[in-house]
């Protein structure tokens, strides 16, 4: 899975790269700090499966019955107004958002930087602007890819050697899309009864628009939000959002793995050890982010990637095993690996997601906490764990 980070230059999305992925990358008050896409691995948080069954479970992924799953997170180069004419760093960043499943568009709620991304006083930006202008570059993307080949499309579906959604599927095949989400777009539009030749503009402005929320869906961060007086903008925003503060994660996390504070991402506190030396600098760069807590609940950071793996790409969470009486792996090892999974996969999906072997051999399945044998059709759920019996090995 691979979740794209973007937004405009000096809004805080490197600093959120960090603070999520715990990777050093550059941060700087200037545009086009970031060049190439840093990858990193965040993590999503949901309930371990030892807690299901009360067991001890010794793994570096369960943090006291929290279990973390890996996402990859790309934190794609700076964008500005223009980008699909190919201004700024404009085309290489189209590209780099070609594999994203979902967008996290990291935005300056607080609007201290002009739409450029320099600095400006707070609140003398209009952030919506912002979000404005990154989905119109995307709907520019979208409608340049379908209107370059629309004329020798509409020939192809008159000469009969194509269909619509085939057509299309193929134009938008290097982003991923699908057919099935194509079809599912037109039919909400009512433009598979219209003949392509009959589309006008407004029709492929609105199956533009229309596919890409579909198929490059987007969270808003609001990143900064503990610079603003209130927080009544984000009920002007239409995008789904989440207040936060990159800084104050990041600072967290800095504390935390030199041993100062105990915190878990996602958490509206944290604790300061006993018998560490705090350096007036430290005190109060913790007390300020305490503040921040309070104000905003928690950073946001941990809410905002739970949140596009499980509410926006409706992901599942399920716990493969070997041996279904030790919940362990040939190794021993106690709930070892942890799948995220589309919420409609069936138990061959998730033979598949682990070795092709194992979904070609596959005979029956074993529903660990109801000791139930199930079948290649049976529909999973958020937290199953499931032993596979194949035929084949993993190969």
């Amino acid at each position: 899975m691979q979740v794209g980070l973007l937004g405009k230059t000096n809004v805080g999305k490197s600093t959120f790269f960090s603070a999520a992925t715990e990777t050093l990358v550059q941060i700087g008050n200037y545009p086009f700090t970031t060049i190439e896409p840093n990858v990193g691995i965040a993590y999503v948080h949901t309930d371990c499966a030892c807690k299901f069954f009360g067991i001890p479970h010794k793994n570096s992924l369960c943090l006291q019955g929290t279990r973390l799953i890996p996402v990859k997170l790309v934190d794609i180069a700076g964008l500005i107004p223009g980008a699909h004419e190919g201004k700024g760093l404009g085309n290489q960043f189209l590209d780099d958002s070609r594999q994203a499943e979902v967008l996290i568009h990291v935005v300056d709620i607080s609007g201290s930087t002009d739409i450029q991304g320099q600095p400006v006083p707070i609140g003398t930006h209009d952030p919506l602007e912002d979000i404005e202008f990154v989905e119109n570059e995307f709907d520019h993307w979208f409608k340049q890819i379908l209107e370059r080949e629309w004329s020798k499309l509409i020939k192809e579906i008159e000469q009969k050697t194509t269909k619509l959604v085939d057509g299309i599927a193929k134009r938008f095949s290097g982003l991923g899309i699908k057919d099935y989400e194509i079809s599912a777009v037109l039919q909400n539009l009512d433009l598979l009864s219209k003949k392509t030749s009959d589309w006008n503009a407004l029709d492929l402005d609105n199956f533009v628009k229309a596919l890409r929320k579909k198929t490059k869906p987007m969270l808003i961060a609001a990143n900064k939000a503990d610079l603003c007086k209130d927080l009544a903008i984000l009920y002007k925003i239409k995008e789904r959002s989440v207040a936060c503060s990159a800084e104050a994660e990041l600072l967290l996390k800095k504390a935390t793995k030199a041993g100062l504070i105990t915190y878990m991402p996602g958490d509206s506190r944290f604790v300061i050890n006993e018998n560490v030396k705090i350096t007036d600098e430290q005190q109060k760069a913790l007390d300020v982010v305490k503040t921040i807590l309070e104000k905003l609940k928690s950073t946001g950071i941990q809410n905002i990637l739970n949140t596009v793996v499980f509410d926006i790409l409706k992901q599942i969470v399920v716990y493969p095993v070997e041996d279904e009486t030790k919940l362990s792996n040939k190794n021993g090892e106690i709930l070892p690996d942890a799948k995220l999974l589309p919420v409609s996969s069936t138990t061959k999906d998730l033979a598949s997601s682990i070795h092709k072997d194992l979904e070609k051999g596959f005979l029956y399945a074993i529903d660990v906490k109801t000791k139930q044998r199930i079948g290649s059709d049976y529909t999973l759920k958020n937290g199953d764990v499931i032993k596979i019996v194949s035929s084949l090995s993993r190969g």
